[in-house]
Parts: C-alpha cells; sequence; structure tokens
C-alpha cells in the first residue's frame, strides 16, 4: 500500500470519527424518539443507528460537499419506515416502551413528528423523503402534535352493576 494510499484512509477515518463524535448522539435521540424505546434501554434505536453510520461511512468518499448529518439521517428514517412497513404491516402498532415520550405515536406519526420538529426537516423534504403528500405530512404532523399536547386520559373503571345517571 503507498503512502498517498494509507494517508488519504487515515485521513478519512479521523474526519469520520470526528463526524460520528459530533453528531452519534443527537442521531442515537432520534432513532430512541422513532423506535419508542426508553432511552437507558434501545437496543433497536442501537441497532438503526449503527446501520445509518455504516451506510454513511461507505458513502463517505463520495458525499463531495453533502451533508453527512443528513445522509445519515435520510438513511436512518428510511431504514425506520421500511422495517416498520415489513414488520408490522403499513405503519401498524409496534411494541412501545410506556416511558418513551412518543409512545402514544403511531410509527408514521413518530418518524414526520421527529424529522419535523426535532430534525427541523422541511415539509416539502419530508414529503420527498417519505414519498407522501406534503399535505398528508402536514395533516399527520398536526395530529400527532395534538396527540401529545392533548394526551387521551384513562378512563376509570365503573363498578359492575353501576348505572349511569341519564344526562
Amino acid at each position: 500500500m503507498s503512502d498517498r494510499l494509507a494517508a488519504r484512509q487515515a485521513r478519512r477515518a479521523r474526519e469520520f470519527e470526528a463526524f460520528v463524535a459530533g453528531a452519534a448522539g443527537r442521531l442515537l435521540h432520534a432513532a430512541t424518539l422513532l423506535t419508542a424505546e426508553a432511552p437507558d434501554a434501545n437496543p433497536r434505536a442501537r441497532r438503526l443507528l449503527t446501520h445509518a453510520l455504516a451506510h454513511t461511512y461507505a458513502r463517505w468518499d463520495r458525499l463531495h460537499g453533502e451533508d453527512p448529518y443528513d445522509c445519515a439521517r435520510q438513511f436512518l428514517a428510511g431504514r425506520f419506515a421500511r422495517a416498520t412497513w415489513h414488520q408490522y404491516g403499513a405503519f401498524g402498532r409496534a411494541r412501545t416502551d410506556p416511558r418513551s415520550p412518543l409512545a402514544a405515536l403511531a410509527p408514521q406519526e413518530r418518524l414526520i413528528l421527529v424529522l419535523r420538529l426535532y430534525e427541523g426537516v422541511a415539509e416539502q423534504q419530508t414529503a420527498a423523503l417519505l414519498g407522501l403528500p406534503i399535505e398528508r405530512v402536514h395533516t399527520v404532523c398536526d395530529r400527532a402534535t395534538a396527540t401529545m399536547l392533548h394526551p387521551a386520559r384513562p378512563t376509570a373503571p365503573r363498578a359492575v352493576g353501576t348505572k349511569v345517571a341519564p344526562s
């Protein structure tokens, strides 16, 4: 191996390590929100992050001025959407941890809410990334936000045999 190639590979490794040191925490938090796992017990989120970072590393030399964080985030969102679709069918309900702040949301709602509000991705970019109409992204984001702001209250169980007085 030539000295030039070794120097280029060492520089690539240092650049990627610096990227991971700066971005991995935020990407892990986004993945944890997506998977609706508890922050201290998030194996699916860590697996999702590992795949996103591996994908970004594989493309590192071909980014040519692109934002590596954007590349990792796009892969993270796409991988989550595909995995959720295949595992639970059409963004069906996944097993969520009740300690997760987004546990009450469906996977598609979590994905759009994380992209739009946590990551700050524009509606047009989110729609293009997910292959949805802009109006759908807007509607799902509004519904998810309303669900988070006004959670459903659990109804108190009634005793068996009691009647409700007519109004």
